[in-house]
């Protein structure tokens, strides 16, 4: 005979009993980080992660929904060691404890690390990286492009470069954000339309230095492959000298930093003056030579015909020798000639261009002393502010006491 008990049983159904739990956990538990190996990754078509957390003696179900799963900064791949933050609780359809992934760390390094490392070692082993894919920087070109922020300190850097080496040589700056959300875009559209320019001949890629943040842009997939298809040369200087970047390794020539890039994309013009004037001593020195040689024979042959020949003959051969003499010098003096002139004329080009130049008749170049940006139109500036007026020799210090702005012109279609 069954005793009655004196209490009341409470029979929970399994969905009861599984939800009592859940609620325990929650209260108990909550969310926190856990380490462990991941292992049985699984990506769903919904952008759904799936996987399983181990370590040497248990294991753990873990879900990273899609709004987690985008904010990821690397690839999660089987075998990788992390740390996951995320909320303890139980799927009820199978009555599995899981945990339901917020974050995601990699454990012992960081994520933009961690993404740099996989992304070169994928992009290397395509062939993206390739040495012989490397295409030759011109040493005379035309122009070159210049894709980079307007407003920081590499463009600063490269104009400084480009004055002081190659005035003659035109840039053309392409803008575009180099960092924040969305920043690589722009960057490869700013790489397009730098190539599809009259007569570039050369893009310079650069940047400031800054932390694996500040340079994600360089190190994204999107930069890498626009460096490649850039129909045109890339020089890429990115960051500090102990900055390397996916866009340095994609590029056709990588510098240390900015102002080391437009040194390797520009022409020196006191080395190729120097050049020119090494060729005109060798040629000199050539035609001496000539001229040297041709003396001996003339000697030798005055010998012989002064042993053999009718003074006839050898008053002939001495005339024929004179005047060959005289067309050799001719001829030398010419082409020394033509060499001076080229040099000339190189040397009048530059100096034409230089900007240095163009101060010394007069002009000025207004610069606002705050933040040293080059003031082009009189809207620019406030009454009060300070300025530098950079002069063809010295600098002066003002204040802009009034603005007047002209009235406008018709707006002219803009270039590209």
């Amino acid at each position: 005979m069954t005793t009655p008990s004196l209490f009341p049983r409470h029979v929970f159904t399994v969905g009861e009993l599984l939800a009592q739990a859940r609620g325990a956990l929650d209260a108990r538990i909550g969310r926190v980080w856990v380490a462990g190996e991941v292992s049985n990754l699984r990506r769903a078509p919904s952008g759904h992660h799936y996987l399983t957390l181990k370590d040497e003696s248990a294991q753990l179900r873990a879900a990273l929904f899609r709004p987690a799963a985008r904010q990821l900064r690397f690839e999660l791949e089987d075998g990788l060691e992390v740390l996951l933050h995320g909320d303890v609780t139980i799927y009820e359809p199978r009555g599995e404890l899981q945990i339901v992934v917020r974050e995601v760390e990699p454990r012992g390094r960081g994520a933009l690390q961690l993404a740099f490392e996989q992304l070169r070692a994928r992009l290397e082993a395509e062939g993206l990286f390739d040495p012989a894919a490397k295409r030759a920087i011109p040493a005379h070109p035309r122009r070159v492009a210049v894709v980079t922020s307007p407003t920081g300190a590499a463009v600063r850097d490269v104009i400084q470069v480009s004055g002081r080496l190659s005035p003659a040589t035109p840039l053309l700056v392409v803008p575009t954000r180099v960092q924040g959300e969305g920043a690589e875009h722009e960057v490869a559209a700013a790489l397009a339309r730098a190539a599809r320019q009259p007569g570039v001949q050369t893009v310079l890629l650069v940047r400031g230095g800054g932390s694996l943040e500040d340079l994600l842009a360089f190190n994204s997939e999107v930069v890498a492959r626009a460096v490649r298809t850039c129909p045109l040369p890339v020089v890429c200087g990115v960051g500090h000298e102990v900055d390397v970047s996916i866009a340095d390794l994609a590029a056709d020539l990588r510098a240390p930093t900015p102002s080391a890039a437009a040194a390797l994309a520009l022409p020196d013009r006191e080395a190729l003056a120097e050049r020119l004037g090494a060729r005109r001593a060798r040629l000199a020195r050539a035609v001496e030579r000539v001229l040297e040689r041709a003396a001996a024979r003339f000697a030798r042959s005055s010998d012989a015909l002064h042993a053999s020949a009718p003074a006839a003959r050898l008053a002939a051969g001495r005339e024929r020798l004179a005047h060959a003499r005289r067309a050799l010098a001719r001829a030398a003096e010419r082409r020394v000639a033509g060499l001076s002139a080229r040099l000339g004329a190189a040397a009048a080009r530059l100096d034409a261009l230089s900007p240095l130049a163009v101060l010394s008749r007069g002009y000025a170049i207004v610069q606002r002393t705050g933040d040293g940006a080059v003031v082009r139109r009189a809207e620019e500036v406030a009454a009060g502010e300070a300025l530098t007026l950079r002069l063809g020799s010295g600098e002066i210090d003002a204040t802009a006491s009034a603005v007047r702005v002209a009235a406008e012109r018709p707006a002219e279609a803009e270039k590209p």
